[in-house]
């Protein structure tokens, strides 16, 4: 028997390997014979880098940025020198997870961070970048990172506007002049919500990231505002991705806009080892109705009924909508034994879930 394992992170608990792993372990634990191919799963967001790095021949960039709220951060991108193909990954330098729960601001936080990864990069020689975005605590619509690549957000005063999305209430202009040129960037998103409007950044996303529902209200209104001063359409798909950074990607650096999974899917080569395996096992900390909605353990699931394969969901919780799931096309949704956020104790969950399962031989 073959099995592939590709789940998504349980957020808060288990990184995409880790819980590979423990899938894997709980698997041999029922069945010694069985060969089991674990691989890390990521839709653009947080672990995308780590996702990807065993399949690309690139070198760990380590520098000092500017966090989400200011205060000095290390983050890395991967650069690969040959083809001159630098790796982002948004959340590393203006992640959600560099904020304490009660430090949570997205009316103040910035993009800037993720702007000097990218200088770096081009400066370093890279002439194609492939920005992960998603795990972000910006609302800013992209602003700061702009800023970090020279160009000017200024009043009417001609001084620059603070950062974060609070220093949008004073845009009067935009100078793109020293905006990097001649560079290739796909922004890796698996989001679909436009910068504004009711399904937009500030309202689906912004709540999370510690906004009031006055708050979101505001931050909506700076975006457009942003928008509007900037030309482009704040209602277009996909632009509200990581609170509007790819609004500004898109816009102002010409980047197209792909499925994260998709661009992940591609680098592991997950494709053929699916075509030759018997069973698929994915999953992640949630499943419910947005699963099925282009996040990663749905693109494994279109992947295994592509050639025919038993596909089953491992989660941590079964959320609203997840009835959804088995209509998609997968054969189970399992939630775990004893759902935690603490990571020893998810591993061990996890690894008595699936030893469970095909003990009693709930593969159909």
């Amino acid at each position: 028997m073959k099995v592939v394992v590709a789940t998504d992170s349980f957020k808060g608990s288990l990184s995409s390997l880790e819980a590979g792993n423990a899938i894997k372990a709980g698997i041999l634990a029922a069945c010694p014979s069985a060969s089991v191919t674990v691989l890390p799963l990521a839709d653009g967001g947080e672990g995308t880098l780590d996702a990807i790095a065993p399949y690309v021949s690139a070198v760990q960039k380590r520098l000092i940025v500017t966090g989400p709220l200011g205060s000095p951060v290390e983050a890395s991108y991967l650069f690969d020198r040959a083809s001159r193909t630098a790796f982002i990954e948004m959340a590393k330098a203006s992640g959600l997870t560099l904020v304490p729960p009660s430090s949570l601001d997205p009316m103040k936080a910035t993009s800037y961070g993720t702007g000097e990864l990218i200088k770096d990069a081009v400066t370093s020689g890279a002439g194609t970048l492939v920005i992960c975005i998603g795990g972000s605590a910006t609302n800013d619509g992209g602003a700061g990172m702009l800023q970090a690549l020279g160009a000017r957000l200024t009043g009417k005063d001609g001084a620059d506007i603070p950062l974060g999305c609070i220093g949008l209430r004073d845009l009067s202009d935009i100078d793109t002049s020293a905006l990097p040129r001649d560079i290739s960037v796909t922004v890796a998103s698996d989001v679909t919500n436009p910068l504004c409007g009711p399904d937009g950044a500030s309202f689906v996303y912004g709540p999370q990231k510690g906004a009031s529902p006055q708050t979101a209200a505001v931050m909506d209104s700076l975006l457009l505002h942003f928008a509007t001063v900037s030309g482009f359409d704040p209602f277009e798909t996909g632009t509200g991705a990581a609170g509007g950074m790819s609004f500004a990607l898109k816009n102002f650096l010409g980047a197209s806009v792909r499925s994260g999974a998709d661009i992940v899917n591609e680098y592991t080569g997950i494709d053929s080892l699916i075509r030759e395996c018997d069973i698929v096992i994915t999953g992640e900390g949630r499943m419910d109705s947005q699963t099925v909605k282009g996040k990663a353990p749905y693109k494994i699931l279109s992947l295994g009924r592509k050639y025919g394969k038993t596909v089953i969901g491992i989660t941590g919780i079964l959320g609203d909508g997840y009835e959804s799931c088995l209509a998609a096309g997968f054969s189970r949704i399992v939630p775990l034994i004893r759902p935690t956020m603490e990571r020893e104790e998810a591993l061990l969950s996890v690894e008595e879930t699936v030893r469970h399962l095909f003990k009693e031989g709930g593969l159909s």
